[in-house]
């Protein structure tokens, strides 16, 4: 289940005895948490919450927690963060972990307990019996980046909820200068709010003025230029990264990690794979996928791989001559676009 299933089951239902939050994507980790926490009035948290990392503290001591009646309460919970010993690179951390400990707990639960374990991982070590069992008996709730479109709904439900709207293009532009990343949007929305007190309306004036834009959507911007050889453009974009103190070596290597992205995408998709197999084997979110499947309809592979190659050859250049950044990038300008024409 998702973390919004997850808080309307809490509120709606007994808990389990067990629980599993597992993805890399925080902002999710910290609702799930926030929504367990619920389960336990504020007066009796000190006294029945337990919060243990687990790469600084030995699993004995969380579970013997766990196994404890509550004390003057309805319910204990125990939380269990950083499980690194459930992955394949269990090795993280101070502490070396039996995982018999865990195996030999999910057996007997204790019933007044919601044990809870905060994995802040991709996956588990599906192989290992523990992790076998976990999944087995656990409630699994997912805390993975979320899609474009699941970003979106969540976004415009808690902006709802909060009474105020979007208006007309801004929930557009904070996507594209979020790159669709849900925390990133969450991170934002209390700044957006409070320009928008009066009116309750968040336009895309205010986006734009409160949500800087990153490296990377800067950088797609010049990758577009770049490819439609629009010299003047392009030189333009970079100089204003230059003004903006970005670092020369930075910059390329953001370009060269954009143009492979180009390239796989157009490669894979021509093999017929789908977006969201494109996102999951190349380990990049989905609405980078998307955006690079849009641009390379437009472009060949030679174009691609002669901009490719030529910024491969910026970064050389860059740590071995004494020719401005600036001068480098023009010369790759004008060769490029002799290339293709």
């Amino acid at each position: 289940m998702d973390v919004a299933t997850l808080r309307t089951q809490l509120k709606n239902a007994h808990p389990a005895p067990l629980y599993l939050v597992l993805g890399t994507q925080q902002v999710l980790l910290d609702q799930a948490r926030a929504a367990f926490l619920a389960l336990v009035p504020e007066a009796e948290r000190v006294m029945n919450v337990g919060s243990y990392d687990l790469e600084e503290t030995d699993l004995a001591t969380a579970l013997d927690d766990a196994q404890s009646a509550p004390f003057f309460g309805e319910r204990r919970l125990v939380l269990l963060n950083k499980p690194a010993f459930l992955t394949g690179n269990g090795s993280r951390g101070k502490v070396k972990q039996d995982p018999e400990l865990l195996l030999n707990y999910l057996k007997a639960p204790q019933p007044s307990t919601v044990l809870v374990i905060l994995a802040p991982y991709e996956k588990l070590d599906g192989r290992k019996a523990v992790v076998k069992a976990l999944k087995k008996q656990a409630v699994q709730v997912s805390a993975a980046p979320l899609s474009e479109q699941d970003a979106r709904r969540l976004i415009q439900a808690r902006v709802q909820q909060a009474g105020f709207h979007f208006g007309s293009g801004a929930l557009d532009e904070l996507v594209r200068r979020t790159n669709a990343d849900y925390g990133l949007m969450m991170a934002h929305l209390p700044q957006l709010q409070l320009l928008a007190y009066q009116s309750k309306e968040i336009d895309s004036a205010s986006v734009q003025g409160l949500v800087a834009q990153s490296l990377d959507e800067n950088v797609f911007d010049l990758v577009t230029a770049v490819l439609q050889r629009h010299q003047e453009q392009a030189l333009g974009l970079y100089r204003e990264l230059l003004a903006a103190q970005q670092q020369p070596l930075q910059i390329n290597a953001v370009l060269v990690s954009q143009f492979r992205l180009l390239l796989q995408v157009k490669i894979l998709a021509a093999r017929g794979l789908s977006q969201a197999t494109l996102a999951k084997q190349l380990k990049v979110h989905p609405y980078r996928v998307k955006l690079a499947a849009q641009t390379v309809q437009r472009f060949t592979l030679p174009a691609l791989s002669q901009a490719y190659l030529g910024l491969v050859r910026i970064e050389k250049a860059l740590k071995t001559t004494n020719r401005t950044p600036e001068l480098l990038f023009q010369l790759f300008l004008l060769q490029y676009s002799q290339k293709v024409s």
